[in-house]
């Protein structure tokens, strides 16, 4: 379905019956990317699939104003409005785990669970976010001088992903012609609106999150699951599950167990 929210289209899909189960991807992907779980989480949850601004059939407007952290996770709560769900449970990956992040801070009334997946509170100091903005800046020039097909043959091979090579040839076909699917300028305003180094840092409002928080890292994704260690030191309400052999995109690398452990976490 189309949901319009100040003039910015949405592709939304639903999916099954239960508690709502809102679920956001990360960057350079859609929708689609939560496919393998729709019959198991639709079972007991009602899925609410966001295409987020910027990617897959989802608007990719002018303005950077429209992708700052802040605006989108009010996009979302609005669809959520116009959807009348009172409530939900969140399941962000990456960059749609801060933004998970940022509506369980901002709507703490609208979230009853939160699920981050290789997700992080944005950068402690000044100085991280102005040399991240720089780096997220040369990135956007890359798309938008490259093109799309460069930028997404640089991103499939960044070490972040290297445990993905792993992964059988038409997995990995289909996540490429996934990202190669996306707007050109939704992916670049995206990394210079909503990227690690424009949005605030949520760190010292991490003891905010009154809800249930489920904390999933790949052991080989050391950088996150050191993020993921020091955000329980400073949640008490957050559970940490560490997936053995497993990078930055579990649900990709482990399809059965993480749909599992979320299940599980919904349901108790």
């Amino acid at each position: 379905m189309k949901v319009i929210v100040d003039g910015v289209q949405y592709h939304v899909e639903t999916y099954g019956e239960g508690f709502p189960l809102l679920l956001l991807h990360g960057f350079t992907g859609d929708g689609s990317t939560w496919a393998p779980y729709q019959d198991v989480w639709g079972q007991h949850s009602r899925l609410i699939i966001p295409d987020i601004i910027g990617h897959g059939n989802t608007d990719a407007p002018d303005d950077l104003n429209r992708y700052q952290i802040e605006a989108v996770a009010a996009d979302l709560v609005n669809i959520l409005d116009q959807l009348d769900v009172k409530q939900v449970d969140i399941l962000g990956y990456s960059m749609g785990g801060r933004l998970a992040l940022t509506i369980a801070l901002l709507y703490p009334e609208k979230v009853r669970k939160l699920i981050l997946e290789s997700a992080s509170p944005g950068l402690l100091t000044e100085e991280e976010r102005q040399d991240r903005r720089k780096k997220d800046t040369e990135l956007a020039k890359l798309i938008n001088e490259q093109g799309i097909l460069s930028f997404v043959d640089y991103w499939e091979n960044i070490p972040l992903f290297s445990t993905m090579n792993a992964l059988p040839e038409s997995n990995k076909e289909t996540i490429r012609k996934q990202r190669l699917a996306n707007s050109q300028k939704g992916l670049a305003n995206s990394l210079l609106g909503m990227g690690t180094g424009s949005q605030p840092s949520w760190w010292e409002d991490l003891s905010n999150l009154g809800g249930e928080v489920l904390l999933l890292t790949g052991e080989k994704d050391q950088k996150f699951l050191l993020i993921a260690e020091n955000i329980k030191k400073n949640c008490s309400s957050a559970t940490l599950v560490v997936f053995n052999e497993t990078g930055h995109a579990i649900h990709v690398e482990e399809i059965e167990k993480f749909g599992t452990i979320v299940s599980d976490f919904l349901l108790k």
